[in-house]
């Protein structure tokens, strides 16, 4: 959660972590440049500048680019060569991109400009670092990238901004041209020289920084949604004896024996659960969504997991095109095509929106008679003259629908560019746009099973819940009242997503449990 994140991040040093990814995106952390890589970055960009006069072609110093790459460019056009680059790339259009996703990519730029295979000047990359600190985030539009070549549009946005043109959003948030917000914060813009426009705009730091976002709320999302399906098993009379360490181990998936862990340490202490484990009670299994949330939830956990690891060796790369190698060498390469990312950005989403569909299937059962075991029609305080959740039922079902919609994956619907020298794209940008929605999505939906199960517990009165999922029920009833007549129910669907998003439902839970896996 943001009170833990990294107040200062290093770069330059090593690797960036996801953790220090989102404390720069997400929590404002502030940023120090490692010395040691300075040397480093001045050897490399002299190999840059002894090719600035060979007469012999080289991409991206003395070349066009993409299908103009045959174009030799005069030494006297050079300058002009990087600083149109940029301008003819910052074509995006739509929306405006959330600064959060914006500050990750600008952040993991950097990085690998501190990684010295690059090529740009120090201060070129010290001038990112600087924009970064000042607060100022470049205006990104939201489509311009095919995730191939780089995110060259957002990419491209941003370098202008850092030549003092374009329009950014300044520390509070308002809208400025590039130069004046530049001014105000006391830093000059750069000049590009031979190759620091094509280094700038030629690398998968949106799709990455998009992804390290996504894993970052997925994890406590994962974690949040075992407590919500805890809640629903026990007010829906539902047994734990499927989630028992012996029957889960017969399946060694890592994912299924973390999820089946928390709910039995959810679910300890309950009056309701006890309440029918004797021989009277006829029920020997549950339905799918109860008895099998280990197996899905874990599916889910897994699939992150494998994300997760995606993500750390993309942090561990160095992507531009050219490359100046460690020996010298200035080559071309391929490294930039968002392919490792587009595919785990979609495979996300699938994931994202099967925890959302087992997550809605539990709440309705809670509001239909036939399955409730014994609970009102939809959990209504006077069921006809009232519609309890009935309609919050109907907004996950909708956006459950979305998020299956946005499973079908990006990565498989490459559209050649450039002439068709860029015959083959990644989409890995529309991967990563289309996952931040579903997130969103999925948040709202779990938020509502909360709701929901939480008013089912206070209808299960005198018996008594689990302590830990009263924790949750008693955390909700801070803004949101229990059961009784219908009210405006939005605002507290509203407070509901907010506690599951700040990490309080979960912070709710583990005061009883202990660290949920």
């Amino acid at each position: 959660m943001l009170s833990t994140l990294t107040a200062t991040v290093t770069v330059g040093s090593g690797p960036l972590t996801r953790e220090e990814v989102v404390a720069v995106a997400r929590g404002g952390a502030a940023l120090a440049v490692d010395p040691e890589c300075e040397a480093a970055v001045r050897q490399t960009r002299r190999v840059i500048e002894a090719l600035a006069a060979d007469v012999v072609p080289h991409y991206g110093v003395s070349t066009g680019f993409g299908a103009l790459a045959t174009r030799h460019i005069p030494v006297d056009r050079r300058g002009d060569l990087q600083r149109n680059l940029v301008r003819s790339h910052a074509a995006g259009s739509g929306p405006e991109v959330e600064g959060e996703v914006v500050r990750a990519l600008m952040l993991l730029r950097l990085s690998t400009m501190l990684t010295a295979r690059t090529g740009v000047r120090l201060e070129t990359a010290q001038a990112y670092a600087a924009l970064i600190d000042a607060g100022i985030t470049p205006l990104v539009r939201e489509y311009g990238s095919l995730g191939c070549s780089g995110d060259l549009a957002p990419l491209a946005h941003c370098a202008l901004a850092v030549m003092g043109e374009g329009e950014v959003r300044d520390a509070d948030g308002r809208l400025l041209p590039a130069a004046e917000a530049l001014a105000a914060a006391g830093l000059a813009p750069i000049t590009l020289r031979e190759k620091e426009g094509l280094a700038l705009i030629n690398g998968t730091d949106g799709m990455l920084g998009m992804l390290v976002l996504a894993c970052h709320d997925l994890r406590l999302l994962v974690a949040t949604a075992d407590v919500a399906a805890a809640m629903s098993v026990e007010a829906l009379l539902g047994t734990d004896a499927a989630f028992a360490e012996d029957l889960v181990a017969l399946r060694p998936h890592p994912g299924q024996q973390a999820s089946a862990a928390n709910l039995r340490a959810l679910l300890v202490g309950s009056s309701i659960m006890a309440s029918h484990r004797g021989p009277e009670c006829t029920r020997v299994q549950d339905a799918y969504s109860l008895r099998c949330a280990p197996q899905v939830h874990g599916a889910v956990r897994d699939t992150l997991a494998h994300a997760e690891a995606v993500a750390d060796r993309e942090l561990a790369a160095a992507i531009d095109n050219p490359v100046v190698t460690v020996d010298g060498r200035v080559e071309s390469n391929g490294n930039f095509h968002g392919a490792p990312l587009g595919y785990v950005l979609d495979f996300l989403a699938i994931a994202v929106a099967d925890l959302a569909s087992v997550s809605e299937r539990r709440t309705d059962r809670f509001l239909d008679v036939a399955r409730n075991h014994g609970l009102p029609a939809f959990l209504a305080h006077d069921a006809g003259v009232d519609s309890g959740h009935m309609i919050a039922q109907y907004t996950q079902a909708g956006i459950v629908s979305e998020l299956k919609r946005l499973a079908v994956p990006a990565s498989v619907d490459s559209i050649p560019s450039s002439a068709m020298q860029e015959d083959h794209v990644s989409m890995g940008w529309a991967a990563a746009r289309k996952l931040r929605t579903a997130v969103d999505g999925l948040r709202r939906v779990v938020a509502i099973e909360l709701l929901t199960a939480a008013r089912a517990l206070d209808l299960r009165a005198p018996l008594a819940p689990a302590p830990a999922t009263a924790a949750v029920r008693d955390l909700l009833r801070e803004t949101v009242p229990g059961p009784g007549p219908d009210r405006y129910l939005a605002p507290e669907i509203s407070s509901a997503v907010a506690a599951v998003a700040n990490g309080s439902v979960l912070s709710a839970a583990e005061t009883i449990t202990g660290v949920l896996r």
